[in-house]
Formats: C-alpha cells, sequence, structure tokens
C-alpha cells in the first residue's frame, strides 16, 4: 500500500506547477485552462514519484513505495488521489503504460549508487526520467505523429541534461555522478563537491560538453514543436527556451559547480519568451528526425529505429 501521502491534502495541481516547476507555470499562461490543468497533472504525478523515493526513510522503504505504485497502475485504482487522478488522466490521453514504467523505473534508478560510466547510459537514463515526460505530454495535447514523438523524446532529454549540468554540485552532495567517467574519469561523487579538488578544469569541460550535448537535442526538439496545437506550441516553446537558457547562464560563469545554482531571472525569462515566440519554428524548413540521436536508445519504447 502506498503510505507516504496519507493524511497529507492533495493541493491542486496548478499549484504544485507553481510551487515547484517555475519556469513550467511561467510558460503556463500561454496554454488554454485544460492543457494547463492537463499538463500540471500529469506534473504533480511525476512530482509525487519523486517524493515517494526523496521521503522514504530508507532505500527498500522507498522499493516497496514505486512496487505498490507500480501495482496500483497495474490494476487501474488507487487509494491514492494523486495515482487516481493520474490513472484517470492517462485513460484520458490513452497513455502508454510501458512508457509511464520506463519513467519509474527511471526514477527508482537513483535509489542505487549512481556512477554513469558512458554516454549510453547516460542518454538512457535522460530518456527514461525526461524523454518519456516528453512522450506523455504529446498524448496530453492529443499528438500521434511518429517524429513529433521522436522530437519530444529528444526535448525532453535536452532539459534533463541541462538539469544534470546545472545540479553537478547537488547531485554529488547526494552521492551521485551523472557525468559519464569517460568524461571525468572515475571520480567519486563527494569530491565532485569539493571545491578544492585536483581536477576542476575537467569538471568545467564536462558540464560544457552536457550542455553541447543538451543542444543538440534541444535543436531537434525544437523542430517538433509545429506538431502542437498552437497554444500549446507557444507555451512548450517557451518552457524550451527558458529551460536552455540554463546553459546560456552555465556558460556565462565558466561552467564553474561552485558559483552558485544557475537559474533565470524573472526579466531574463520575459526576454527569453519574446525572443522564442518571435522566432517562430514553423517558419523555419522542417529537418525529419535524426535516427543517430536515438542510437543508445535502441530498444525503448517510440525510440526512432534505425530503417
Amino acid at each position: 500500500m502506498l503510505t507516504s501521502y496519507k493524511g497529507k491534502p492533495m493541493q491542486s495541481a496548478v499549484n504544485v506547477l507553481a510551487h515547484h516547476g517555475k519556469s513550467f507555470r511561467f510558460a503556463g499562461r500561454f496554454l488554454d485552462k485544460n492543457q494547463l490543468e492537463d499538463c500540471a497533472r500529469l506534473y504533480r504525478f511525476c512530482r509525487f514519484i519523486d517524493d515517494l523515493v526523496d521521503e522514504a526513510s530508507d532505500t527498500q522503504t522507498a522499493r516497496n513505495q514505486l512496487a505498490a505504485l507500480k501495482n496500483d497502475l497495474s490494476y487501474g485504482c488507487s487509494s491514492e488521489p494523486i495515482v487516481q487522478d493520474f490513472i484517470e488522466l492517462a485513460r484520458q490521453c490513452q497513455m502508454q503504460a510501458k512508457v509511464v514504467l520506463e519513467l519509474i523505473k527511471g526514477i527508482e534508478s537513483d535509489l542505487d549508487p549512481v556512477l554513469i560510466q558512458n554516454e549510453f547510459q547516460l542518454l538512457r537514463y535522460c530518456y527514461r526520467v525526461a524523454g518519456t515526460v516528453g512522450l506523455l505530454m504529446c498524448d496530453v495535447f492529443e499528438v500521434h505523429d511518429k517524429n513529433a514523438r521522436n522530437h519530444a523524446i529528444d526535448l525532453g532529454i535536452g532539459m534533463q541534461l541541462t538539469n544534470i549540468a546545472r545540479d553537478v554540485k547537488e547531485d554529488a552532495t547526494l552521492g551521485r555522478r551523472y557525468i559519464p567517467s569517460g568524461w571525468v574519469g572515475e571520480v567519486a561523487p563527494e569530491l565532485l563537491a569539493e571545491p578544492r579538488q585536483k581536477t576542476p578544469n575537467s569538471i568545467n569541460e564536462s558540464v560544457k560538453r552536457l550542455i553541447a550535448l543538451a543542444d543538440n537535442y534541444y535543436a531537434s526538439g525544437s523542430q517538433g514543436l509545429r506538431f502542437l496545437p498552437t497554444r500549446a506550441q507557444a507555451g512548450i516553446t517557451i518552457a524550451a527556451a527558458i529551460y536552455r537558457e540554463i546553459g546560456t547562464v552555465l556558460s556565462e560563469r565558466g561552467f564553474d559547480i561552485h558559483s552558485g545554482r544557475a537559474h533565470v531571472g524573472l526579466l531574463r525569462k520575459i526576454r527569453v519568451a519574446l525572443r522564442s515566440v518571435l522566432s517562430n519554428s514553423r517558419s523555419q524548413p522542417y529537418e525529419s528526425h535524426d535516427p543517430t540521436l536515438h542510437t543508445h536508445l535502441a530498444g525503448l519504447p517510440n525510440a526512432h529505429e534505425p530503417a
């Protein structure tokens, strides 16, 4: 049985989004009421899974909670209001169960020691915790085109790579190293968080490399925005542009992980939002999805398999 949220009042989905996902809530102003509500319901469920892991008293309790969650999803019924609401959303939007299970698998993987070895592991992790969300957002917006879904995966991956680049130090204090050892060596997470560690240049270069890799996936993700309904296109364009701007902030500080958490202030968000909407991706020639971006995603749901 799911127990973590028993006795807690269920916050409205939009309130959860406003509190925890400020960039998304800012962009949500451009969605219609129903679109915003459904996106927020999806976000609240994703946040719920994160909290099952983060708020558990120990690793085994977290695993038990995730097993109970998967059981509820399988049965299509839950006594936990947030999960029941998501089950109803998933039915309404015809979400694929296998995509939701990959999302849970990705979050559950953070319960194990996180020492990413290579780009293969990095990109599969990003697919699971964020590419899947891109696919589920397609379902919310009733977008079923295969190319669109490939691009949605890439947008999610780009955003997660940005997350990882921004949070290198924070994750290191939790014993997690998402930077591949092939880039930075077999450095222990706790050493990444140490300002006096011996390899600051290689760490900064690795953060720079994360942002460059993210940009490749953002470029592909932006090609998929044209498949969205008009208002949804504006909202997601702005959310992606604001998130991508975090990489610019990191670049301005030399990719130094000890300069404080990178964020985009309100005035800068407004400038980025205006610039992104005025650029209008629909006016640009469409480029088909590049299957090489999914080379490391072979076998995962909806990934682009080479012909």
